[in-house]
Order: C-alpha cells, then structure tokens, then sequence
C-alpha cells in the first residue's frame, strides 16, 4: 500500500534497480503505457541487460506484483507492532495511507491502480488481487479481535473507504480528503464494540 523509497546510499544491485524502476513508472505511466525502454532508462541501464534479470515484461510485473506484496506485509506487520489494540492498529493503518496523501492524489493508490489496470486484461488481475486481499484479511483479522462476528463485512468497508476515498483524491487531485477521511474512519473505529 506504500511506494518504496530509496534510502540506502549505496547503489542496488541492476535487478533490484529494474524492480524499483518498474515500481515507480508503473504506478506513474500505468503498466500498458510503459515499455521495458521506459523502465530500463528510469533504472539506468541498457535495455539489453532487462533481458538478463526479466525475460518478459509479465515477468516484471509479477516481480513488481511480489514486490508490493511485500511491502504490505512489512507496513501491516510494522503496524502490528507498533500498536497494541486492534482498534488502534487499524487507525494507525488508514492514517499510515493518508499519509501519502500528496502522492496518491497525483496517482492514486498504488496497489489499487495496478489492480484496477490488471484487472481489465483478459486473465484478469491474477496475483495481483493479493494486492487487496492482505490488507483485508488483516483488517478481518483486527476485526474479528474487536469480537465482531461481521468482521468481513466491516473489513471489507474499511478498505473500501480508503480505496475510494484514494480514487477520489486522485481523480479530484485534492490529497486534504485522505486526510478527512482518516478522521472519520478513526471517530468510525471508536463506535465499534464487540
């Protein structure tokens, strides 16, 4: 649900160059738009050498698919720990997201528009759907330990509203209204009882 950041000064390996690169202009250009050109001169390096780490441009989007994954379970799991109610590690999750508000509102979510994109192919998202279904199993997971036995059904709207909420920034370029949302979604969390 993040987009990664470099922050580690010493170069990466041309793979996880190509990764990165792929990350960013995919979320920016879309998947169909962007061609392993494109990502082979984001990453800085000849459009040769793609070949040798990815041999398709599927190949990459399934590492670009695995990459997000990770990121979401590391975000999820970074939040789990930092937080020791349910409840509060939900909060803590909508505004984790609504802290990338400025982003988002320039190209939405980033899993959510590769779902989108993927999704419109004609073997649909695939893995991608993964993109949707961790974050919502965890916030079932969250849910469930609320004792909410609709814990699915609130799951679902949870992530919903901050998938449409992220949609909305976007197509409105107005990041204010993650912020809103979050504090709705949090005043929301605190009527719910088991």
């Amino acid at each position: 649900m993040l987009v990664s950041k470099m922050t580690n000064s010493v170069q990466p390996g041309k793979r996880q160059r190509l990764l990165d690169a792929a990350c960013q202009v995919f979320y920016t250009r879309g998947v169909e738009r962007t061609t392993l050109a494109d990502i082979a001169a984001a990453a800085g390096i000849p459009l040769g050498n793609v070949y040798y780490y990815f041999k398709t441009k599927n190949a990459l989007v399934q590492a670009v698919i695995e990459a997000h994954l990770g990121e979401a379970r590391a975000m999820l799991a970074m939040v789990e720990a930092g937080h020791d109610g349910p409840r509060d590690r939900l909060k803590a999750l909508f505004g984790a997201l609504a802290d990338q508000s400025e982003l988002i509102a320039s190209y939405g979510c980033p899993q959510g528009s590769l779902c989108m994109e993927l999704d419109k192919l004609p073997d649909g998202p695939g893995q991608a759907a993964e993109l949707l279904r961790v974050p919502l199993d965890w916030a079932e997971r969250q849910f469930s330990a609320l004792g909410r036995a609709d814990a699915r059904d609130l799951a679902v709207e949870v992530i919903a509203r901050y998938q449409g909420t992220a949609l909305l920034a976007s197509t409105l370029r107005d990041p204010g209204l993650l912020a809103r949302e979050s504090a709705r979604v949090s005043a929301w969390l605190d009527t719910i009882t088991a």
